[in-house]
């Protein structure tokens, strides 16, 4: 693409069409523009329109698709076409920092973005030059482009925060300390001193403390790994200047609006969180400014209003105070009883309150109000906060914080008793300070596995949790309600299971609630009984104890789907797959209803699929369903696929990219119950399953490759017959995987199931080009992987056309190329096959080779039998070889960049393995003691002089040890 008007019209043209809310408009305009993204100059054409276009909406949107196409195709993967050319990456580095630092600030923001993607892949070694050039900017003094040097030097280093320790690692942060530390902290010092100049001038100070609280976060950054000695050295003056600016209080900065957090308390969050950072890991350098830090922030939570806006400032707040008081050297602080009672008073309770903001998230904000809650992205709320708080002092002071609080407790109960329906915020607290009494460690999976002795969980159960479940009216103080189902779901692990299946028919009954996140909870809660063990691995919770219930369970779980804002419900999703899973053949004659309401939720899915979780447990129900019903009665596969394949086919006609993975699972499924033949349906969709498009994204490839499979188990012989034209088609999907280190994998299981399935002479005329594409690839890289998949395909195809046609297949591509193979793969590599039906592969195949190849007995491949029969004895009896060379470090098929469908395993659609050998060998080991026999009447004399002149003594008494449990001997 020519970097000229035309074409900058055009993309203009079709950058306004992806922001059209017609999706017949912006589905084609998105396609076009991947189509054309691989096009030389393609991102200069996008930065010149960020640059200078007249039109501002065109100017972010170009900002933003180039940061995106930065983060699809930046990162260079092996195997992968490189859709930047070397030209437009040199002229994308060159170019970008400036352009970020004199773009408005919107834009700003995607060019930081992605010169912090370019510079994980690229700095220091392919942008060494990066830093200097970002650095020379702060001697600019002007604040915007010393912000965008901040902001985007932020989202460079942020990952120093989460990053493995390694050599290559800590390299590159001493080179950004020996070029960054101190300009950063010369740019602190004069910016603290400008905040002074400027202390009446309100529109400067905003400018100056973004500024520091970049500063501040870089800071954090910098120093998460180890302490730098640098930032040693200068700690006073940081700190000082940390200090002071916890004290500070400027008119000017203080905002109006309640719910937005301003300048001033941002950055004190970021200094509470420096400080905490200092505390917990540098705890002695930091000893000499702890107690003046104590001091201060404990000022601050006393000062603090319980409006929205502080409550980041107050959880980080809360969150030093807690890494402080479970270290054992600043014990001392809080020793003293008034000590305990004033943090308590003053900090914790007041933080644990029911605000009106809570109740209008609860309300009306549920799904924030439920991922705050359940699942722990709650970090930064004062509930939070205050229960880390309590846990944290619990650490050495459990007895008196206990008591203190049990106090509480009790008159926060009474309070409620005296007038529920005005009071039922103090029940509220109550809970919580139990819970967060009580729990001392805690798991996803099994809710608390620690508890403080000195609650009684049980009798708090009984008095105050069991009523307002038993409550005949479920809509009725909604928030204490979830409290209750909170309490059951935590407690899980704690509770006597009597009380659990007092408390399962409660909860379906709280599945019709209107509050969405009363009836979610109860869902939630659910899911996690269904999932508890009992003694020898059974679930706790069985399907005969659930039998009087299953109905109203699936009636009601079905019903809250329809209610307001839980149309896709993940926790309700979820709990459905997790019913069906225990209750097993239960759920047989409820199916004709329920597949038909999945079908339906399917289909409207895929018109926007937005919840990949939600969709992801409806895929694992509609497996449930048909795993269920079908192991019941084989014959039901056929009412499964009349109410699921015309929303499949809707789904593969609109290319809804998000569910081809799943569809060609549950199909896989489907296929594979049936007997042996393939019903035309299926036939029909063969071809289509063969175009390369399909291959191109790579969550699609392990699914579409059981499918394939199942085709050929199914019927490889009516694939030969009426479709021979395609077998071209399907060898060309093996060369394409073949070639890629990430899937040479899925080659082999589709090559195997070829050998294994298609009649023979429907691929004599390919044999010999497909040995020679795997030699290719031998020679251009050879990976462990490999290799492994190579040889148990050589001795599958062994087993399946016999040793004979291996040794004349490999002699034909190239003479005494068989030998070559014996010799420097197979023998020495054979040890590293892993998995037991791969083991029995190779071994029959290798017993073949020994015994049935008569080329092994008489010619210069006779040298190689020996060997090659202790590697056999090796691979029975000693350990699997599983080192992988240094170089090797496979890509993840999950590290692919970009925005890519990654393949999603349904765990409920998963199939059994298969063993192409089956019971016509039992024991591999006796097949080699037979085999060796029948060898031996027909060469009278020759396997045991073989044996006894260069086989190793402790194989040669293996293998007595099998010719004698063959009751078998050598002639």
């Amino acid at each position: 693409m020519e970097l000229n008007d035309a074409n900058l019209q055009t993309l203009t043209e079709f950058l306004r069409k992806t922001l059209d809310p017609d999706p017949t408009v912006r589905r084609p305009a998105e396609k076009f523009l991947e189509s054309v993204e691989g096009n030389q100059n393609y991102p200069l054409l996008l930065l010149t329109l960020l640059e200078k276009s007249q039109d501002n909406v065109i100017r972010v949107c170009a900002a933003v698709t180039f940061k995106n196409y930065i983060k699809r195709n930046w990162r260079i993967v092996e195997d992968e076409p490189n859709k930047i050319s070397d030209a437009d990456r040199t002229a994308i580095k060159a170019n970008i920092v400036n352009l970020m630092l004199s773009s408005p600030e919107q834009i700003q923001k995607q060019l930081s973005d992605a010169i912090s993607i370019i510079g994980r892949e690229d700095f220091p070694q392919k942008w060494p030059d990066l830093l200097t050039e970002m650095v020379t900017r702060f001697r600019s003094g002007d604040f915007h482009v010393i912000n965008g040097v901040l902001r985007t030097a932020h989202s460079l280093f942020k990952r120093y925060r989460h990053e493995f320790k390694s050599n290559e690692l800590w390299t590159e942060i001493k080179l950004v300390l020996d070029t960054f530390a101190l300009p950063l902290t010369e740019l602190f010092k004069a910016t603290i001193e400008l905040c002074q100049t400027h202390a009446n001038d309100a529109n400067a100070l905003k400018v100056l403390f973004s500024s520091l609280t970049l500063i501040s976060k870089l800071f954090y950054s910098l120093n998460f790994q180890d302490l730098p000695e640098f930032f040693e050295d200068n700690m006073e003056t940081w700190m000082t200047n940390f200090h002071g600016l916890l004290t500070l209080d400027n008119k000017l900065l203080q905002t109006d609006d309640e719910e937005e957090a301003g300048l001033l308390e941002l950055l004190k969050s970021q200094i509470c969180d420096n400080a905490a950072l200092y505390a917990q890991k540098y705890d002695e350098e930091f000893q000499p400014y702890l107690p003046r830090f104590v001091t201060a922030i404990w000022n601050l939570l006393v000062s603090t209003g319980q409006e929205v806006k502080y409550d980041l400032l107050v959880s980080n707040a809360i969150q030093f105070l807690a890494s402080v008081c479970e270290r054992p050297h600043y014990k001392h602080l809080f020793e003293d009883q008034n000590t305990l009672t004033s943090i308590c008073e003053k900090v914790i309770v007041p933080n644990m309150e029911f605000r009106s903001a809570d109740e209008e998230a609860f309300e009306d904000n549920s799904e924030e109000y439920i991922r705050r809650d359940l699942e722990g992205s709650d970090i930064d709320t004062r509930r939070r906060a205050a229960c880390d708080l309590v846990r944290g002092l619990c650490k050495f002071f459990e007895g008196p914080v206990t008591a203190i609080f049990s106090g509480y407790v009790n008159s926060m109960l009474s309070e409620y008793a005296k007038n529920p329906g005005q009071n039922w915020k103090h029940k509220d607290a109550a809970i919580y300070l139990v819970t967060s009494l009580a729990s001392k460690a805690q798991t996803q999976k099994h809710g608390i596995t620690q508890a403080n002795e000195l609650v009684n969980l049980t009798e708090f159960f009984v008095n105050h949790i069991l009523p307002d479940l038993k409550s005949s009216n479920v809509n009725e103080f909604p928030v204490l309600k979830a409290d209750a189902i909170k309490y059951v779901m935590i407690f899980r692990s704690k509770l006597p299971k009597e009380q659990l299946l007092q408390a399962v028919p409660l909860l379906i009954t709280h599945l019709q609630a209107e509050s969405t996140v009363e009836h979610t909870y109860a869902a939630h809660a659910l899911e996690r009984l269904f999932t508890m063990r009992g003694p020898n691995n059974a679930t706790l919770i069985t399907s005969a104890e659930m039998a009087p219930f299953t109905e109203q369970l699936l009636t009601n779980l079905f019903k809250a789907l329809t209610l307001p804002g839980s149309a896709e419900n993940e926790y309700i999703m979820k709990a459905i797959m997790r019913s069906f899973s225990l209750l097993q053949e239960a759920i047989v004659p409820y199916i004709p209803t329920l597949i038909g309401q999945l079908t339906h939720k399917l289909l409207l899915v895929s018109k926007n699929p937005s919840k990949p979780h939600f969709n992801h447990y409806l895929f694992e129900s509609l497996c449930l369903s048909v795993r269920i019903t079908c192991k019941a009665n084989p014959t039901t596969v056929s009412s499964f696929e009349e109410a699921l394949f015309p929303v499949f086919t809707e789904i593969l006609q609109n290319d809804v990219q998000e569910f081809l993975p799943y569809v060609f699972q549950v199909m896989s499924l489907l296929l594979e119950i049936h007997s042996n033949s393939i019903p035309a349906s299926y036939m029909a969709l063969f071809p289509h399953l063969l175009q390369p498009v399909l291959w191109e994204r790579t969550g699609n490839i392990p699914p579409l490759v059981r499918l394939l499979q199942a085709f050929l188990e199914k019927g490889g012989a009516s694939i030969a017959a009426s479709a021979a034209d395609k077998i071209p088609g399907l060898l060309g999907v093996f060369q394409k995987l073949i070639a890629s280190k990430a899937n040479d994998h899925q080659g082999f299981y589709l090559l195997n199931s070829i050998i294994e399935n298609m009649p023979p002479e429907s691929i004599t005329q390919y044999r010999k080009q497909i040995f020679i594409l795997l030699f290719q690839r031998l020679q251009s890289s050879k990976t462990t992987k490999f290799i492994k998949s190579f040889l148990v395909f050589v001795n599958l195809y062994c087993v399946k056309y016999g040793a004979i046609a291996l040794q004349e297949i490999f002699d034909s591509i190239q003479p005494k190329m068989f030998g070559m193979v014996l010799e420097k793969i197979i023998i020495p590599e054979v040890q590293k096959v892993s998995g037991t039906v791969e083991k029995k592969i190779c071994a029959v195949g290798i017993t073949k080779i020994l015994t049935e190849c008569p080329a092994m007995m008489d010619t210069e491949y006779t040298k190689l039998w020996t060997p090659l029969l202790q590697a056999l004895i090796g691979l029975f009896e000693l350990p699997e070889d599983d080192s992988i060379p240094d170089d090797e470090h496979f890509i993840d098929i999950e590290d692919t960049p970009g925005y890519q469908t990654a393949f999603s395993q349904l765990a409920f659609a998963g199939r059994k393995e298969h063993d192409p050998i089956g019971d016509a060998v039992g024991n591999p080991k006796i097949l080699l003691a037979q085999s060796l026999h029948k060898l031996s009447t027909a060469c009278p004399g020759r396997v045991p002089s073989m044996l006894n002149t260069s086989l190793n003594a402790e194989a040669l008494k293996f293998l007595h040890g099998y010719l004698q449990g063959a009751s078998v001997q050598l002639v």
